[in-house]
C-alpha cells in the first residue's frame, strides 16, 4: 500500500498535464465544428457558373409557365400625366393576367426644345384630361387595366411580349426627324403612332415618350406646312392613289393623340385635316382616290371613316363629322354582297374587305343588325374554310386580318372566341427575333410583302395593332360605353 501511494504521488504531474491536454482538444474541436456549421460554402467561378468547393450545386429546372393557373402581377409604366385620374370612374378590378411593364431606360437629357414641348403637352393634358378619355380607350391606360382586359378577352402573355418587342423595333427604326419609313411616310408614321398610343404610351411615358413626341412633332410640322393635307403633298393629293390613304391614316392617329392628351398644338391642324375628308365625301357616301367624288372605293373609305370616328371622339365638335358618318353607312350597305361579304366598288363578297364593312358599320351604328351579323358569319366561314389564317400560307392577308380581328372582338361571343383561336398564336409566333414581322406567304396587294423598310414597317404595325386588340378599345359589353374606333 505504501509503495502504491508513492507511485501515485510521483505521477501526479503527468496526470494533471494529461487532463489539461484533453480539455484543450475537446474545446478546440468544438470550435471547429461550430464554425463549419455557421459558415456558408465558399463558391468560386468555374466555367461561367458558381461551383461549391465541396458540393456541386445545380439550380432547379425551370418549370414552364401555365397561363391558365399562374397569376401575374402587373407593373404599370409610370405616366406623369393625369391620365389615371381621368379614367378613375371606370370599374377596375385586379387582373388575373398581367402584361409585362415597359422597363424605363436611361436616356440623354432632352434638348431645350424637347423640354418645352414636353412641358406644353403636360400642361395641356392637365387642363384637358379632366373631361376624361373616351370610355372605350380606358383599357389601354396602365398595366393594370391592360392586364384586366387581356384576361377578360383571352389574351396571352406571349402576345403582350410580342407587342413590346414590336414597339422597341419601331423605336429603333424611327427616322431622325421623327417620321417612319422612306416611302409613304405619313401613313407609316400614323400607323406607328397608333401602335404606341394603343399601348397607352404618351409623350410623358418613360421609355417611349420621346419617340411619340418626335412623331407627333413631325406630323404637326409637315401638316401645317401643307395647310392640313397630311399626305404632305404640295399640289392636290399627289399622283396615284396613295395621297388619300396617307391622309386618312395620319388623321386617324392625330385624333387618337388628341383624345388622350388634349394637346392643343394639334387641334387646329386636326380640324383642317378632317375638313378635307368631310368635303371630299362622294355623293354615294364613300370616298375615292384624290377625293374626286366618283364611284367610291371601300378600302379608301375605311380609313376615312376611322379618322371621322376619331374626330367624333375628340369632342371638338367639328362640323359635318356625324353627318358624314351617317352618309357613309349608306355606301357600305350599297356594296354588301349576297353572302354577307362586302365589295370593292360594287356589291361583292370579298374576304379582304368584309372586315372593313363590318367594323365601320358596327362602330358607328353600334347595333348587331343583319348586315353586321351576315358579315361576321361570312368572315368566320371563310377563315375556317378556303381562306385559312396562316401567316406563311399563300392566302395570308394582314390587311384583312387587321379588320377581322377588331370586328370579331366587338361582335363578341363565339365569333370572337373562334377568331381569337385562329389568329392570336399565328401572329405572335410569326414575329422575327428583332421584333419586326417578316414577309408573309400570301400575295395580297396591300404592299405588306414589300421587302424594304416600308413593307417591314407596314407589316409590323398591323401585327402590333392586332395583338393590342385585347385592351386597345373596350367592347360595349365590357364597359366601353360608346364604342371607340379601332
Amino acid at each position: 500500500m505504501k509503495r502504491m501511494q508513492e507511485r501515485l504521488a510521483a505521477s501526479r504531474f503527468f496526470t494533471f498535464s494529461l487532463l489539461i491536454h484533453v480539455v484543450i482538444v475537446i474545446v478546440g474541436g468544438s470550435v471547429v465544428l461550430i464554425k463549419q456549421q455557421m459558415e456558408q460554402p465558399d463558391f468560386s467561378a468555374s466555367e461561367g457558373g458558381l461551383v461549391s468547393n465541396e458540393v456541386s450545386v445545380q439550380p432547379p429546372a425551370e418549370q414552364p409557365v401555365d397561363l391558365t393557373q399562374t397569376q401575374f402581377t402587373p407593373q404599370a409604366p409610370q405616366i406623369n400625366a393625369p391620365v389615371l385620374q381621368a379614367i378613375s370612374t371606370t370599374n377596375v378590378s385586379t387582373p388575373t393576367f398581367a402584361v409585362a411593364a415597359v422597363t424605363p431606360q436611361v436616356k440623354a437629357m432632352p434638348t431645350d426644345a424637347m423640354s418645352k414641348a414636353l412641358s406644353n403637352v403636360t400642361n395641356n393634358m392637365a387642363k384637358g384630361m379632366a373631361a376624361g378619355v373616351p370610355g372605350g380607350m380606358a383599357g389601354r391606360m396602365g398595366g393594370t387595366n391592360r392586364g384586366r382586359m387581356m384576361a377578360d378577352n383571352g389574351g396571352k402573355k406571349k402576345s403582350e411580349e410580342a407587342v413590346l418587342k414590336g414597339l422597341k423595333w419601331l423605336q429603333k427604326t424611327q427616322n431622325a426627324d421623327g417620321s417612319w419609313s422612306t416611302e409613304h411616310r405619313p401613313a407609316m408614321t400614323g400607323f406607328a403612332l397608333l401602335c404606341f398610343l394603343g399601348h397607352g404610351e404618351l409623350p410623358t411615358s418613360p421609355e417611349f415618350g420621346p419617340c411619340v413626341q418626335k412623331g407627333v412633332d413631325w406630323m404637326v410640322q409637315q401638316g401645317t406646312q401643307y395647310q392640313g393635307r397630311l399626305s404632305m403633298t404640295k399640289d392636290g393629293w399627289g399622283g396615284g392613289n396613295h395621297g388619300v390613304y396617307e391622309h386618312g391614316i395620319a388623321a386617324y392617329a392625330l385624333g387618337e393623340y388628341y383624345s388622350l392628351t388634349k394637346d392643343e398644338r394639334v387641334a387646329e391642324l386636326f380640324k383642317q385635316a378632317i375638313g378635307y375628308i368631310v368635303q371630299g365625301q362622294g355623293p354615294d357616301g364613300g370616298w375615292m382616290y384624290s377625293f374626286n367624288k366618283s364611284k367610291s372605293d371601300t378600302s379608301v373609305s375605311g380609313w376615312q371613316i376611322q379618322a371621322l370616328k376619331a374626330a367624333h371622339l375628340t369632342g371638338l365638335g367639328i362640323a359635318g363629322v356625324d353627318e358624314a358618318l351617317d352618309k357613309a353607312m349608306l355606301n357600305l350597305k350599297r356594296v354588301q354582297g349576297d353572302a354577307g361579304g362586302f365589295g370593292y366598288r360594287d356589291p361583292e363578297d370579298r374576304y379582304s374587305l368584309t372586315g372593313v364593312g363590318v367594323l365601320c358599320t358596327y362602330f358607328w351604328k353600334q347595333k348587331k343588325d343583319s348586315s353586321v351579323q351576315e358579315g361576321i358569319e361570312f368572315i368566320i366561314k371563310k377563315s375556317k374554310g378556303d381562306m385559312p389564317v396562316q401567316y406563311k400560307g399563300e392566302k395570308a392577308d394582314l390587311y384583312a386580318w387587321y379588320y377581322h380581328t377588331q370586328a370579331c372582338l366587338m361582335y363578341g361571343g363565339s365569333a370572337w372566341s373562334t377568331w381569337n383561336r385562329l389568329f392570336q398564336d399565328e401572329i405572335a409566333d410569326a414575329q422575327s427575333p428583332d421584333g419586326s414581322w417578316p414577309v408573309t406567304g400570301g400575295k395580297a396587294a396591300h404592299k405588306e410583302n414589300e421587302p424594304d423598310i416600308m413593307g417591314q414597317t407596314y407589316r409590323t404595325t398591323l401585327c402590333i395593332l392586332m395583338l393590342e386588340v385585347f385592351y386597345r378599345y373596350m367592347p360595349i359589353n365590357k364597359g366601353g360605353g360608346e364604342l371607340g374606333m379601332l
